[in-house]
């Protein structure tokens, strides 16, 4: 018995120490500052909400050196700011987020200013899938963790008895830890190296949910009870350039029923600004197709 416990007890040790080579300190990051994690070479994420207004940061390294790390990019959405470090560092080790299990242990570790590492451990009580955050980002899965989090973990990494990052963690509700996966990360990593921002994809219409009476459902073979019907429409939007009116009830986008405000998300996704939508819309008691081009919230 005590022999598995020394064993569980050095794997536990062993998987903080690996990770911990990509783990910094950001000192500006509130009271106690936050930490972050090394996600490629010269490269590190952080939580975005600790360091607003900050173009250039103050990090601890791995090393325990304190250096300047420049903001190079932010996302609101997923709460992901990027960094840039001109010094040699060691990108963490990421998990194959899909094969993880309910059940697993996991640890989440952060780095206190000069005073070194910090950790603390439980396991995955809930796998899910896809979500969005408040302000309609797509988050790949959602992780439910049994642990108790520590100042400055936001923007640490969550990783398994390994050693492999699984996601960040972020500030949650109530003291929780909210992870953001892996495969999230990279992708707004993606986005901000290359445009330097995370695209949102905008229509242009204000719209509120309505119900379908029984004989225009059958009349005009509706499946769906619910549509959203369009109560404005923004000047130089695509919604007015490809003729969305006031009045137009929303059935369908691609032929998937939208039913709701958030069944209508998925089409203004990042990767979909500019490309054509088809949209099934009831107008004037009739059922017509419309295509309309996605547009870029802040270019209308």
């Amino acid at each position: 018995m005590a022999s598995s416990l020394i064993e569980f007890s050095k794997s536990i040790a062993d998987a903080v120490e690996q990770v911990g080579v990509s783990v910094i300190a950001v000192l500006e990051g509130g009271r106690d500052g936050v930490s972050g994690t090394i996600w490629r070479d010269g490269l590190a994420v952080t939580a975005e909400h600790t360091i607003r207004g900050y173009d250039e940061v103050t990090i601890v390294l791995p090393s325990g050196e304190k250096t300047k790390a420049s903001v190079i990019g932010r996302d609101p959405g997923s709460d992901i700011a990027l960094l840039k470090i001109a010094e040699k560092s060691s990108a963490a080790s990421l998990a194959d987020e899909a094969r993880s299990r309910v059940g697993e242990v996991v640890l989440s570790v952060g780095r206190r200013g000069t005073e070194g590492l910090a950790t603390t451990y439980g396991v995955i009580s809930a796998i899910g899938g896809p979500w969005r955050t408040w302000q309609g980002t797509r988050i790949d899965r959602s992780f439910r963790l049994d642990l108790n989090p520590f100042s400055g973990f936001s923007g640490g990494p969550v990783v398994n008895a390994r050693g492999e990052v699984l996601g960040i963690a972020l500030s949650g509700p109530r003291r929780s830890i909210m992870t953001i996966p892996s495969s999230t990360v990279n992708r707004v990593v993606d986005q901000l190296l290359k445009h330097g921002r995370i695209a949102r994809g905008y229509l242009g219409v204000g719209i509120q949910v309505v119900a379908f009476p029984e004989p225009m459902r059958q009349t005009l073979g509706l499946q769906s009870e619910r549509g959203l019907l369009v109560v404005t429409v923004d000047p130089k939007s695509s919604a007015e350039k490809f003729g969305l009116l006031l009045g137009d009830i929303i059935v369908t986008v691609d032929a998937s029923p939208v039913h709701s405000v958030r069944s209508l998300q998925p089409a203004l996704d990042s990767e979909n600004v500019g490309k054509v939508i088809n949209l099934e819309i009831v107008r004037g008691g009739k059922l017509l197709k419309l295509p309309v081009t996605i547009g870029e919230r802040g270019a209308a």
